[in-house]
Formats: structure tokens, C-alpha cells, sequence
């Protein structure tokens, strides 16, 4: 005989086991994959971000350098350099060339600098320790920015007309009023930038 209330304790049938293992198992692949898309996300949210940021710093780098461009001559091993010299992508040497001012702050001597295009699509920022260079000086060379399919430069001369290249004429003045600047990166986006020359 048996008293009232002690019969067989009922537990989870494997059917039922079976059911919660697999709604688990949904679970734990949905959030796998739900991590994995924010994982994904933040990656390229990051990317985006460093590539914006070095595009920034490339323009602010060379409106800095235009704002203190100097009209002054440089003497070279070939004889005497105007003071700008902007180069079309078919013309041996850098596509951009120019004097320039000290810095306000101190923090950097009068010298020549150049940009340019390399073959690793990376823009290249050229230096001569000072104006005038030494026989035989060659420029230090720093990227300033990778990933760029192309680079073009204008030039804003007298007439308010963009020229290629300068001096685009014989009595072009020592300087272009303002530099158009045009770059395609390599994820394909374009960028335009307009800069003041010596402001």
C-alpha cells in the first residue's frame, strides 16, 4: 500500500530535452551570427574611419604648405629653380614643387618641398633641408597617404583660368593664386578640395 502524496516524481521527457536543446542551439547561432555582423560592422566602421582621418591630415599637411609658400627662387646642381613648380602626371619629376616660409611657430625652417604620385599609389611628400639644396642633396621622402588611384592638380592663374601646370606661360607670376585639388582613392571615392596660395 501506499500513502497519499508519495507517488513517482514525473521529470522531463526526452522529447522534451531534445526541444531545449534545440531551441539552444538556435539561440546560440543566432547570436553567433548576430556578433559576428557587429564584429564585421565595427571593423569596417573602424577602416572607414583611419582612411577619412589620413585624408584629413594629407589636406591639412598641404593647405599648411601652400598657406606659407614663398615667390622665392632656389639654386639647384642645374642652375637656378623658379619658386613653384607644378609638374602635368607625363612630366618627369614631382607633380608639385614649391618654396616655402617658416613656420609661425618656429617649429620649421624655410625649405623647398614637392608631392607626388608614386607607383604604390601612395602620395609622397618630399623635403630638402632647406631652399637652396646642396650639390648632390636628395629630398627625404614620407608618405603622407596611401590608396590613391589619382592625383590632380589645377592652378588659379591672373585670368581666374585653372591651368595644368605652372608657370603655365613666361609671364606667369611666381605663384598661382590657388591650387584645385582632385583625388580619386582607391575604394573609389573623389575628393575635391580647393586651396588659397600664401595666406
Amino acid at each position: 500500500m501506499t500513502c497519499p502524496g508519495t507517488g513517482r516524481r514525473r521529470g522531463f521527457t526526452l522529447i522534451e530535452l531534445l526541444t531545449a536543446l534545440l531551441i539552444l542551439a538556435l539561440l546560440a547561432v543566432m547570436s553567433w551570427r548576430g556578433l559576428g555582423a557587429v564584429l564585421d560592422t565595427r571593423e569596417r566602421v573602424l577602416g572607414e574611419t583611419e582612411k577619412w582621418q589620413s585624408v584629413a591630415v594629407f589636406c591639412s599637411r598641404f593647405e599648411r604648405d601652400l598657406g606659407m609658400a614663398a615667390p622665392r627662387p632656389v639654386r639647384r646642381d642645374g642652375g637656378d629653380a623658379p619658386a613653384w613648380i607644378a609638374r602635368t602626371a607625363d612630366q618627369p619629376g614631382p607633380r608639385l614643387e614649391l618654396s616655402r616660409f617658416a613656420s609661425s611657430e618656429d617649429m620649421d625652417a624655410p625649405r623647398r618641398v614637392a608631392y607626388t604620385l608614386n607607383d604604390g599609389r601612395q602620395i609622397e611628400l618630399w623635403l630638402w633641408s632647406g631652399l637652396d639644396a646642396a650639390p648632390g642633396e636628395q629630398p627625404q621622402r614620407h608618405v603622407v597617404l596611401d590608396g590613391v588611384d589619382s592625383l590632380e592638380l589645377d592652378y588659379l592663374d591672373a585670368t581666374l583660368a585653372w591651368v595644368p601646370s605652372w608657370p603655365a606661360a613666361p609671364t606667369s607670376a611666381a605663384m598661382p593664386r590657388a591650387v584645385r585639388l582632385q583625388l580619386v582613392l582607391a575604394s573609389g571615392e573623389r575628393i575635391v578640395r580647393v586651396f588659397a596660395v600664401g595666406t
